[in-house]
């Protein structure tokens, strides 16, 4: 069954839920900035067993929130945000279950196989976990990179993640274009990702409610997880609460 994610976003040092697409130097729209540190929700996440959540430090200035998430609950979450194969090991020396990488793997817009082989020495296939965030193109979905703003030629698809699985423990798919809108998951995203992912994956982007849950479970054929972030009542939102998703869990436990 499709399993709820959950995650802390982390800008400019503060816990908050951003609007994808409009991520860029200068900041970010945003739909909620937290009263409470990413240690906090750490924190929360530890009491409720909430298994496999991810921080993403979006730009610098937030190691320190990153590493007080990681200390709260130590081999429960990933972290991602800048990682690359000079820095992976800290962060899971840290506490991180797995690091999670993306631009680094890229080099001048081109995937750097031997980037991967690079991080993939520092970690091993089991603490890898790569995001392939990705825009709708002419294509289908291709990889973006440095923030969601530099759309890459690697296209999500079949042989495409046939050999990236061989490097990694898992994948997570930012939907940029509906990250943050609350407007509803990118069903044939989804779909596609049940049918072609080799090894687990987590979605993330426009969910709004629990029936997301049930939508994504339907869709992938129980083969991927699903985010929430901007609905979800602990990030000011209304479609959702947490403890709704922790009993969509419990009921639905691998």
């Amino acid at each position: 069954m499709t399993l709820f994610r959950p995650c802390i976003d982390l800008h400019q040092g503060q816990v908050k839920q951003i609007v994808g697409g409009s991520l860029n130097d200068e900041g970010a729209e945003t739909n909620f900035i937290s009263s409470y540190d990413a240690g906090y929700y750490a924190e929360l996440y530890r009491q409720y067993n909430l298994q496999g959540g991810h921080v993403i430090a979006l730009g610098p200035g937030n190691r320190e929130q990153a590493l007080k998430a990681l200390s709260a609950w130590p081999q429960g979450l990933q972290f991602g945000g800048g990682v690359n194969a000079e820095n992976a090991a800290e962060y899971l020396n840290a506490g991180a279950s797995h690091v999670i990488v993306t631009s680094y793997l890229f080099e001048n817009d081109e995937f750097s196989w031997s980037r991967l082989e690079n991080v993939k020495a520092e970690t091993g296939v089991d603490k890898l976990v790569l995001d392939l965030s990705c825009r709708r193109t002419k294509k289908g979905w291709s990889i973006a990179t440095n923030r969601w703003q530099t759309v890459t030629n690697t296209v999500i698809d079949a042989p495409t993640l046939a050999e990236l699985s061989k490097h990694c423990a898992e994948f997570l798919i930012h939907a940029a274009d509906v990250e943050g809108l609350q407007g509803g998951i990118d069903e044939e995203l989804v779909r596609l990702l049940g049918n072609i992912c080799p090894i687990p994956v987590t979605y993330a982007g426009g969910a709004r409610s629990l029936d997301d849950l049930e939508l994504v479970d339907n869709l992938s054929q129980s083969k991927v997880d699903l985010t929430i972030g901007s609905a979800l009542d602990i990030f000011g939102g209304q479609g959702v609460t947490l403890e709704a998703c922790i009993e969509w869990n419990q009921r639905n436990s691998r």
